[in-house]
């Protein structure tokens, strides 16, 4: 069994002088051009300035990010440690169950491996998205800007984590979550971090694409080199433990076009049983957890619930996603993806989808199984909740 090289790395953070209520950002895929106004009007140093360089088109974007990024080093908004170190990044939030939640993880420098190879492990098919962007970013920066998100198979990694470290930073975001990150020298822990880590393999939750290109940035590297990639033979990211305590998995729901909702329902009668469900609310996203049954949405916001009939899924992993794709297996009907239940109900009544269906969020039985037996998902099965924010940590890659 391979297992992956996790590493420290001389962290390149915000000066203490700068808040990161101020200059932290979402993700950059859920970000519209609305939301990189709002956050530069927060800071011009705000990381969006860098990760969503959206001044000028072409090219000309990513030498303007990487222009940014070094006179951002030379004016002293952003500073190297001096040392190798991880990162504590803790979240304290309130989930879906209106339950206070506090979860820990660690960022440091995860060994990028060739795909199929054992260390590092996908855990769903990817829908095919474009990847120049996020390595043109890289070729011109010559920086990690944002994490990767790994699972780790160690138990007791947690308990590594829990003990508080060095402050360095925390920041609000706009659900409330509040993120933290302290700094990790000691070198007794950070041996300790990086031995457990490296026992076993790790999956990754999110950012399979980034994963990706980090391995093509890798092997362009080597070529360039002629040898050793050096820093990019690993690449950014934040490992948890895979257990109940750390992990807030929300389902991404599905939208259908090009099939009403009538001739949906007809393709499910054979592998689900239907009743009606009234209006769909936000309370739906527990609610098919506890009644056991995905859930139609209608144009007109009316629901059905789709109970599955337990012989028609004798073979089928038990996923939701998978209880979809058998039961439309002989369609071509368009598939596409959405998190959020109003979000659902909203996008079919506004005819950007024919129906929706609410699935249920993936258990962490069927993530370990995914680990354990190197099977793969569908696309788009699990939703991990809070996202990390950019700008805390970055990771130079000289």
């Amino acid at each position: 069994m391979g297992v992956p090289r996790f590493e420290p790395f001389a962290a390149l953070r915000y000066s203490p002088s700068l808040s990161l209520d101020d200059v932290a950002a979402p993700p950059y895929d859920v970000l519209s051009d609305a939301d990189v106004e709002s956050l530069l009007s927060r800071h011009s140093r705000n990381i969006v300035a860098i990760d969503v360089p959206r001044d000028v088109d072409g090219p000309g974007r990513y030498d303007l990010a990487a222009a940014r990024l070094a006179d951002w080093v030379h004016d002293g908004s952003l500073v190297r440690d001096a040392t190798p170190s991880f990162t504590l990044y803790r979240m304290r939030f309130i989930d879906e169950a209106g339950s206070v939640r506090e979860t820990v993880g660690v960022l440091g420098a995860l060994e990028v491996v060739d795909e199929g190879a054992d260390g590092v492990l996908p855990h769903e098919r990817t829908t095919p998205k474009a990847k120049s962007d996020r390595l043109d970013l890289t070729r011109s920066t010559n920086t990690n800007l944002s994490p990767v998100w790994g699972l780790s198979l160690t138990k007791g990694l947690t308990d590594l984590l829990r003990e508080p470290a060095e402050p360095v930073g925390s920041c609000h975001d706009e659900n409330g979550v509040l993120h933290t990150v302290e700094r990790v020298t000691d070198p007794a822990r950070v041996t300790a971090i990086s031995a457990a880590v490296g026992t076993n393999p790790v999956l990754i939750a999110d950012g399979h694409h980034r994963y990706a290109i980090s391995r093509t940035f890798r092997d362009e590297t080597r070529t360039a080199r002629g040898g050793d990639a050096g820093a990019a033979e690993l690449t950014l990211t934040y490992v948890a433990e895979l257990v109940e305590d750390q992990l807030s998995i929300d389902a991404i729901h599905r939208l259908y076009h090009g099939v009403s909702a009538d001739d949906l329902l007809a393709h499910f009668s054979a592998c689900f049983d239907a009743t009606e469900a009234g209006p769909v609310m936000p309370a739906f996203a527990s609610e098919v957890v506890e009644r056991g049954a995905l859930c139609l949405v209608r144009p007109d916001g009316t629901g059905v619930w789709l109970t599955p009939k337990t012989a028609s899924f004798a073979d089928v992993r038990a996923l939701d996603g998978a209880y979809l794709e058998h039961a439309l297996h002989d369609t071509d009907i368009d598939v596409t993806y959405q998190h959020g239940v109003q979000h659902v109900v909203d996008t079919v009544a506004a005819s950007g989808a024919s129906a929706g269906v609410l699935i249920r969020p993936t258990s962490i039985v069927e993530i370990r199984r995914t680990a354990d037996e190197r099977l793969l998902m569908p696309p788009k099965s699990t939703f991990f909740t809070p996202k990390l924010r950019t700008g805390p940590v970055l990771r130079p890659l000289d």
